[in-house]
């Protein structure tokens, strides 16, 4: 496999990730909100500007020089030692070859390690196998149900 890493996200690497995006209708409950994306600078920009703030860390997921998806470690509670994880990967031509399983292993070393987090939680759409998948193969576990949603913990070991 090729080898990935983790990069803090930049406005230019947001710009590079977004304009290869397309949707994946498997990470929406709710499919009348699903609508196929159109890459636009200004809406890229906006993105990229709500991402600044000081609960939450962006990490692009370069393959090469190229930003294939990003990860979130996000609602970061130093208190309780816990933060969210999400990740959404670029495009299909991406997915399935253990770079999200990669990226997801960086980011629990990241939030471990560097952050100091005792336990990240994530959760994904009951339907989205492939992401239940990814979490569990990344250490997560199950710790509930949420409506739609699986609730997904994993601890400092």
């Amino acid at each position: 496999m090729e080898e990935i890493r983790l990069q803090i996200m930049t406005r230019p690497l947001c710009h590079a990730l977004f304009r290869g995006w397309e949707n994946d209708p498997a990470i929406y409950a709710d499919l009348s909100k699903f609508a196929p994306y159109r890459y636009g600078p200004e809406r890229v920009d906006r993105y990229f500007d709500r991402l600044q703030e000081p609960s939450r860390v962006v990490f692009a997921i370069m393959l090469g020089e190229k930003p294939i998806g990003e990860i979130q470690l996000k609602r970061i509670d130093r208190e309780k030692g816990e933060c969210v994880l999400s990740i959404h990967m670029q495009n299909d031509a991406v997915k399935g070859r253990g770079f999200g399983t990669a990226a997801e292993r960086m980011a629990l070393r990241y939030a471990f390690d560097t952050l100091g987090m005792r336990a990240v939680l994530a959760d994904c759409v009951r339907k989205n196998t492939r992401s239940r998948h990814v979490l569990e193969k990344a250490g997560f576990r199950p710790a509930g149900e949420e409506g739609d949603f699986i609730l997904f913990r994993c601890e400092r070991d």
